[in-house]
């Protein structure tokens, strides 16, 4: 197994750092943007305050539980459930009084002779979460 770092780019989110991280760091907000969402791939999307299950095609069912928070900074994920084990960080930087900047960073245990066809799906997957929380009306 190698360890393998995925990152997003660096997304400018135009709300104040505290109200992004206050709405990502509670799950149960995923309710008032659920509908953005909408992927055929991604189904039965549950979750509560500390934890997000989705049913994700042709992957299956993932898991994940936040297991650390920083505040305003850092909100760290790590899988319950997921075809390849993986941790995630969302990390906030301030910009102004009223942005911030986001990073998405996954790392995971990949097996060297799948890491070929999992690295550009895990990327864009990567990608695909930053965009959608950088639409999010975060106040």
């Amino acid at each position: 197994m190698s360890n393998t770092k995925f990152e997003s780019s660096i997304r400018q989110i135009m709300y104040p750092q505290q109200s992004v991280y206050n709405m990502l760091s509670d799950l149960s907000n995923i309710e008032r943007v659920k509908d953005r969402m909408s992927d055929d791939r991604l189904q039965d999307l549950t979750f509560d305050t500390d934890s997000v299950s989705i049913s994700v095609a042709p992957v299956g069912q993932i898991s994940l539980r936040i297991i650390d928070r920083d505040e305003p900074k850092t909100i760290k994920f790590e899988t319950e459930q997921s075809p390849i084990p993986f941790n995630m960080w969302i990390q906030l930087l301030p910009v102004t009084e009223t942005t911030c900047k986001m990073k998405l960073t996954i790392k995971a245990d990949i097996n060297p002779f799948i890491k070929g066809m999992v690295s550009k799906p895990l990327q864009e997957g990567l990608e695909k979460i930053a965009d959608v929380l950088t639409m999010i009306q975060y106040e």
